[in-house]
């Protein structure tokens, strides 16, 4: 079984490894999933010590949230711990409260143990999730959810994909910020060149999410043409590769799929495969508390959950920190990755 991790200064416990549920409740994303495939892994998580489950309501369209109420049932509410996000449009505080009722009742629960805002609250994130405009103020959506956690619905508030500065904002309200998660693996390291740390100094929690990121470290794709394209819209690709891709940047390419051979030789040099050695790197900064992987099949979770187990060496920890360097240094610091530095929803 894990041993439990404390997020910051708060008393939120999680399990090193998150399962994260994206892909529950099937979607044209990631295409369809069976609700027994759903009910056996979850189960099987529980049973093994994975007990932090990480869906949103815009992940294909509250279905994740529907799909992951109906596996827990008969499980002991207070066994698991269940995160959801809502999305930085609806943090208007009647809107807010509406929605985290609906969420409620998708998850078939009567509290959740942390409510995330999605995204930071500015026009140009809004506007990702709404084509109407839109205006939020951040205190009233912060002083909405210290409501909400007075009430017992909410255990913990946190946040999603706040930079250094947005973070700021979140705490100046006077809320109790548990969690900021980020994007975390081999080819997104950005968050440790100033958030990740910042974080730490705040004694907030950080869950790294998209350990494998959507296969690209799970060893399934042999070239980058063979990723599908819903899962190359970030700057590792030309944007040239597909009208789905908003960045408009020429991407990192090269840099990416040399660190990919890279990662691969390493974890073959060391008896691993590629998915099992990014399981392990993405736990071992000291400072990311719970690291997300989603699993389709009791068998893939199983394969994480084995990898988990045991830490790298700091010897290859290091190894693979040189080998992606330069994909790190080509991408830079920002760690939206799915838009052009200009309009980089994090600050």
């Amino acid at each position: 079984m894990m041993k439990l991790r404390k997020c910051g200064n708060s008393d939120l416990w999680l399990s090193p490894l998150g399962l994260g549920c994206w892909s529950f409740g099937g979607g044209e994303y990631w295409g369809p999933a069976n609700q027994s495939d759903v009910n056996a892994v979850v189960r099987y998580a529980v049973d093994h010590g994975c007990i932090y489950f990480d869906t949103a309501e815009m992940y294909n369209a509250g279905a994740s949230e529907s799909a992951l109420g109906r596996a827990l049932a008969g499980i002991p509410r207070d066994s698991v711990v269940i995160g959801s996000k809502i999305s930085p449009s609806n943090v208007a505080p009647t809107t807010l409260v509406e929605h985290c009722e609906a969420t409620l009742r998708r998850l078939n629960t009567h509290y959740l143990d942390l409510y995330m805002v999605h995204w930071p609250i500015t026009k140009h994130s809004i506007s990702y999730f709404t084509k109407e405009p839109m205006e939020a103020s951040v205190p009233d959506a912060f002083a909405t959810l210290m409501r909400l956690k007075q009430q017992g619905k909410i255990r913990h508030i946190g946040v999603s994909n706040f930079g250094r500065a947005r973070l700021d904002e979140a705490l100046s309200t006077g809320a109790e910020i548990a969690v900021n998660q980020l994007p975390y693996s081999l080819l997104a390291r950005a968050i440790e060149l100033e958030i990740l740390p910042y974080c730490r100094e705040k004694g907030v929690g950080v869950i790294g999410y998209m350990a494998l990121w959507q296969g690209l470290l799970a060893g399934v794709y042999p070239t980058l043409d063979d990723i599908p394209v819903m899962q190359r819209r970030t700057r590792h690709f030309d944007s040239r590769r597909s009208p789905l891709i908003r960045h408009g940047l020429p991407g990192a390419e090269a840099e990416t799929t040399q660190a990919l051979e890279s990662i691969r030789s390493i974890a073959q040099a060391n008896g691993m495969t590629m998915a099992e050695i990014s399981v392990k790197w993405s736990m071992a900064d000291p400072g990311i508390i719970s690291s997300l992987c989603g699993a389709r099949s009791v068998k893939k979770l199983k394969e994480n959950l084995d990898a988990s187990e045991t830490p790298l060496s700091p010897e290859v920890v290091a190894d693979l920190n040189l080998a992606t360097q330069p994909l790190l240094d080509a991408m830079g610091p920002g760690f939206d990755y799915w838009e052009h530095p200009d309009r980089d929803r994090t600050r």
